[in-house]
């Protein structure tokens, strides 16, 4: 049954990947009035999410950067798409790294690199920075479902040399690379929420207090590793700008959670400048403390 869903969506996902940018935007346009307006997909949530993080602003104030979100995350969705076929001369017009060389820099070190990243703008194609870096650029993610998709999600991925690794796959993978002296640059989404049960850290988020993934901090402690964020500002409809700020060059002489609370600052800034660009569809405060737990 999996393979028959792929095989009906994947001449659709191929036509519409073919679409060039003003059509794909029409056709945008009318997938948020039917993902908004008559689905009302996840709206519940997004409208929560965004009273519990931007409580200083009215009904109407958050109505409007609702709205203007669910615009954007139907244009990222289609531009994931449009990453099937998409030419490495146009991809590299509309994803611009302002300051590759601090990142090559990093790599002059001879240590591999922990990239930290959020859930903001275009975190599907920053993947082009692999065709810009001499590292193999690893990519973590959670595995689909579909077999058939997790496959075509791969070979996407691939044609801009990044290679995916599950969760599970990170440790081992991570550890071989520093056995063998294989440097890498691994991207870690550390925005999310983890499962409490193995949460090691909380912190407030957006004022309010969660429990906080710290994976790439330790990993990038426990393997000498270089750490830095990459941030990502939406220019215009379609383009995009990255940014590369250091956040450490020594992870292991710097304190516990020290490098995972600056990442979260960095992404609350982000959000503060421009809140439709992030990923409100994401249970991300589902765990959060209540405040009488976080007075005692």
């Amino acid at each position: 049954m999996q393979f028959v869903i792929y095989l009906l969506l994947y001449p659709l996902l191929w036509l519409i990947s073919m679409l060039p940018f003003p059509l794909l935007y029409a056709f945008s346009d009318i997938v948020y009035v039917i993902i908004y307006h008559i689905i009302g997909y996840r709206k519940k949530v997004v409208r929560d999410n965004l009273a519990l993080a931007l409580p200083h602003l009215s009904e109407e104030e958050r109505l409007v950067i609702e709205k203007k979100f669910f615009h954007h995350l139907c244009d990222i969705f289609l531009e994931m798409i449009k990453t099937m076929t998409i030419s490495e001369k146009e991809i590299d017009k509309r994803y611009i790294f302002t300051n590759l060389e601090l990142y090559k820099e990093l790599e002059d070190k001879k240590k591999s690199v922990a990239l930290m990243c959020g859930h903001y703008a275009s975190y599907e194609w920053a993947v082009s920075m692999n065709r810009h870096i001499s590292f193999e650029g690893y990519g973590i993610y959670k595995k689909l479902g579909n077999p058939h998709f997790d496959k075509l999600v791969k070979k996407i991925r691939n044609r801009f040399k990044a290679t995916l690794i599950t969760t599970r796959e990170t440790i081992p993978t991570i550890k071989k690379n520093a056995i063998s002296g294989h440097l890498g640059a691994y991207g870690f989404a550390s925005d999310q929420s983890p499962m409490v049960s193995s949460a090691y850290h909380w912190n407030s988020f957006m004022g309010i207090e969660v429990p906080v993934h710290t994976g790439a901090e330790m990993l990038a402690k426990r393997f000498d590793m270089n750490v830095v964020f990459l941030r990502t500002k939406k220019v215009k409809r379609g383009y995009y700008e990255g940014t590369f700020d250091l956040l450490s060059l020594d992870a292991k002489a710097v304190p516990n959670y020290e490098i995972t609370d600056e990442f979260l600052k960095l992404i609350e800034k982000q959000i503060y400048e421009a809140p439709e660009f992030y990923l409100w569809t994401h249970k991300r405060w589902k765990h959060r403390r209540k405040k009488e737990e976080a007075i005692l």
